[in-house]
Parts: C-alpha cells; sequence; structure tokens
C-alpha cells in the first residue's frame, strides 16, 4: 500500500528544487495537495495537485493562501528558503540579513500559524532545515543563523502541537546540486576563481559516502517522517548529507 494514501499535503516552496522532489514524491505514495510558492507557473504539477501563489515573507499572503486550501489537511512541508550570497563576517549588512530571516524564519513561522489549526490528529510537519541548523560554515552567518532558528521553531512548535498527536520534525540536507547551488557556484567561479566542478568535487569529497546527496534523497527521508513509519518521532533533525565530516 501506498505511505500516503489518502492522505492530503501543504507544501511552501514545493515548484522547485528540494520542494518540487518532495511534491513528486509524495504523489507517487498516494497524497493529494498543494504547491504555494512566489512563482508556481514553474510547478509541473502531478495529478491531484493544485497550485497557488504565495509570498511567505508576507503575514496577509500566507493568511489568504490558506484560506483557499480545505479546512483541514494533514502535512505540511515547509521548504521555501533562500541562500544568500557569501558575506564575511565584517561584510554583513542588515538588509540581506532581514530578508534572509523574512523567508527562512519568519515564512516558517507563519505557515505554522496558519496550518496548525487546520492540520487533521495524527498529522506531520516537516522543515527543510540544514547542516547548518547546527554547525557553522564561512561566509553564510545570516543563513546559518536562519536555520539555527528554523530548528528552534521545530523543537518548540513538536512539544504544543505534540497534545494533539501532531509530529514536527525536520531535514538537514547537505550541499544538493539543485539549480540554485549550481547557478550559486557558477557565480562564485566568476567571482573568485573556483570551477564548478572543482566545487562539486570538494563537496563531495568531504562526505563519508564520497558524493553529494540528491534532492530525492531528501524527499524520501521527508516522506519517512510523514508517514506512519515514524510515528514516535517528532522534534527531531534527520541529517540527508551523506555523512559529511
Amino acid at each position: 500500500m501506498s505511505l500516503l494514501a489518502g492522505k492530503s499535503a501543504v507544501v511552501t516552496g514545493g515548484a522547485s528544487g528540494i520542494g518540487a522532489a518532495i511534491v513528486a514524491r509524495f504523489a507517487a505514495e498516494g497524497a493529494r495537495g498543494v504547491v504555494l510558492d512566489l512563482d508556481p507557473g514553474r510547478a509541473g504539477l502531478p495529478a491531484g495537485w493544485e497550485a497557488r501563489h504565495i509570498d511567505v515573507r508576507d503575514e496577509a499572503s500566507v493568511a489568504s493562501a490558506f484560506e483557499t486550501i480545505e479546512p483541514m489537511f494533514d502535512l505540511l512541508v515547509t521548504s521555501a528558503g533562500i541562500v544568500p550570497p557569501w558575506a564575511g563576517t565584517g561584510e554583513l549588512d542588515t538588509q540581506g540579513w532581514e530578508e534572509v530571516f523574512a523567508v527562512n524564519v519568519r515564512g516558517t513561522m507563519l505557515a505554522l500559524r496558519y496550518a496548525a489549526p487546520r492540520l487533521r490528529e495524527g498529522g506531520s510537519v516537516i522543515a527543510i532545515g540544514s547542516i547548518n541548523s547546527w554547525r557553522g560554515d564561512p561566509h553564510i552567518a545570516s543563513y546559518v543563523a536562519s536555520k539555527h532558528a528554523v530548528l528552534g521553531i521545530v523543537r518548540s512548535a513538536a512539544i504544543d502541537l505534540g497534545a494533539r498527536n501532531i509530529r514536527v520534525n525536520a531535514v538537514a540536507p547537505g550541499p544538493i546540486a539543485t539549480e540554485a547551488l549550481l547557478a550559486r557556484m557558477a557565480r562564485r567561479e566568476r567571482e573568485r576563481g573556483t570551477a564548478v566542478g572543482d566545487a562539486l568535487a570538494a563537496a563531495a569529497a568531504q562526505t563519508a559516502l564520497r558524493r553529494m546527496a540528491t534532492v530525492e534523497e531528501v524527499a524520501a527521508a521527508v516522506l519517512f517522517l510523514a508517514s506512519d513509519l515514524s510515528t514516535a518521532t517528532t522534534g527531531h533533525l534527520l541529517p540527508v548529507d551523506s555523512g559529511v565530516a
């Protein structure tokens, strides 16, 4: 039997990258649902799925989007997020910092805020965190701080929603060769001279498996946390990083 047969889901940031892979895997496992995205037209949606516009930075946009979907659903995935350009600690600027927090942290909080009353008992929430939810990296302090904050939201929400038997977890992807990551590497190649191929090889070399994880593997981990295979798991961060050292 399909793991999500009869389940309904909402996925923010589900029109591309990791979010789109999650939608595809959910659909393959029998779920139907709604993609909420800033550019929903990018999504090639599976049968049983619809798309709505949302700006996760804007509370009115989030509230309006949730008003257009069904009154109750089973699963929420908060996948909307951004990674800023590299900046050293002495180069951080307030506007860039606030933009990262507006999408990654405020966006996660608002989605949970408006989804929580609509989640059925026994439902599941999965946030897309990062290995930077627990470790630092150079040149991306705003991103690291935002992903630490996402994990804090997950751990607190797990306690708040646990009384309704709603589980709240996060996955922690390592470097994943999405279009967005490849674009950032191409920009760094132009700015710093590090070839994209060399950057990808270096990322793979830092893992136990000597390869980068894929969006499909992240989607599989999200599926586990969404399904009845993980009914006693809540408040946790599940790494999907090929064993980053």
